[in-house]
Order: C-alpha cells, then sequence, then structure tokens
C-alpha cells in the first residue's frame, strides 16, 4: 500500500495530472461497477461522473487501511445502491451489452467466423449474468473480471467472507443452470 500514497499525496497536493493518471488506472474497475449495478445508459454515465467526484472529494480521508482498489469499488457500490435506493427502479433487462468495435475484433488474428462466434457466447453470458440478481451479479464480476479476494468483495459489499462465497457458488451455479435450460450445449462450447 506503500506504492499507492504517493499518487494520493500528489492528488491531494493539487496535481491534476495525477488525478487523470488514477482516474485511467481505475476507470475499468468503476465502469464494471456501475455497469453491472445500473440499467439506465445516461445514469450509468452520471454516477462515473459521480462516483470520481466523491473520490476526489474524500481522499484525504483514505487511511490506507484497505488497498486503494478495494476503497474506490466500495465507494462506487455505494454510491451505485443510494442512486437505485433513490429512484426505487427495478432492475429489468434494460442492460444492453455494448458490442466491441470491429477494430478491437480484428486485433485478436480470430478467423471472422471464430470471432462472431466468441461474441455470440459472450453476449449470451453477459444477457445472462444481468438477469441474475444484483448480490450475485456484482460478485461475479469483482471476483472474475477484477479478480479481487472475497475479502476485498466483503469488504466493497459489506458481506461477512463467507457470505461472499455462498454468493458466488450460488452465482455460479444459477448461471451455469440458465445456460444449460436456455441454450444447446454445442451452441455454448463448441
Amino acid at each position: 500500500m506503500d506504492n499507492e500514497r504517493g499518487p494520493v499525496e500528489q492528488i491531494l497536493a493539487g496535481d491534476k495530472d495525477a488525478f487523470a493518471r488514477f482516474i485511467d488506472r481505475y476507470k475499468a474497475l468503476v465502469v464494471h461497477v456501475v455497469y453491472r449495478m445500473i440499467p439506465n445508459r445516461e445514469d450509468r454515465e452520471d454516477i462515473l461522473q459521480e462516483v470520481f467526484m466523491k473520490i476526489y472529494r474524500s481522499l484525504a480521508g483514505f487511511r490506507f487501511e484497505s488497498k486503494l482498489s478495494t476503497w474506490v469499488a466500495r465507494v462506487a457500490y455505494n454510491t451505485c445502491v443510494n442512486h437505485l435506493n433513490k429512484k426505487r427502479e427495478l432492475l429489468l433487462e434494460e442492460f444492453r451489452p455494448d458490442l466491441e468495435t470491429l477494430d478491437e475484433l480484428a486485433g485478436d488474428g480470430e478467423r471472422p467466423d471464430q470471432s462472431a462466434e466468441g461474441m455470440d457466447v459472450s453476449l449470451r453470458l453477459r444477457a445472462e449474468i444481468e438477469k441474475l440478481p444484483l448480490a450475485y451479479r456484482t460478485i461475479l464480476t469483482l471476483y472474475h473480471l477484477e479478480e479481487m479476494s472475497y475479502k476485498e468483495i466483503g469488504e466493497i459489499m459489506g458481506l461477512p467472507e463467507g457470505t461472499v462465497k455462498s454468493y458466488l457458488f450460488r452465482a455460479r451455479k444459477h448461471l451455469k443452470a440458465r445456460l444449460l435450460s436456455g441454450y444447446r450445449r454445442e451452441d455454448l462450447w463448441s
């Protein structure tokens, strides 16, 4: 955590470039949390800005008792929860995963048919993840995409470590059942 002190001190000293680098470093994490929790596209953009504004205003209070990434994810998670509580929105299937650009697909060396098949499976997987309860999809995202530990996820979501493990197990089981009941096995693992 000592390697995190330098950039934080630079930001607190008013270094705007240091904060821009901070945003670049943690934007993917914040996007993962916000996009899994907030169904409305316009709200997402507002919340992303709100999260980084809250982080900027609260950074002086960060005590380095946890990893900075854990604290950032916690701010994002709490901001989303507060937004959902205020609007009392039902989390329906408004989320539609954004398609990758052709440039991103072309750069990986796959044949076009392989890319299309992979994207199709990815879209199916994302769609099914979005149908899971909020806690399940948030934990799946933090664990598998952000590679956070059970402890870090528990700190972010305010849950005991055992509950995180249990929810992750249930989320995987739920997701597997949905995929196997909704798609032919060869469509998923061809």
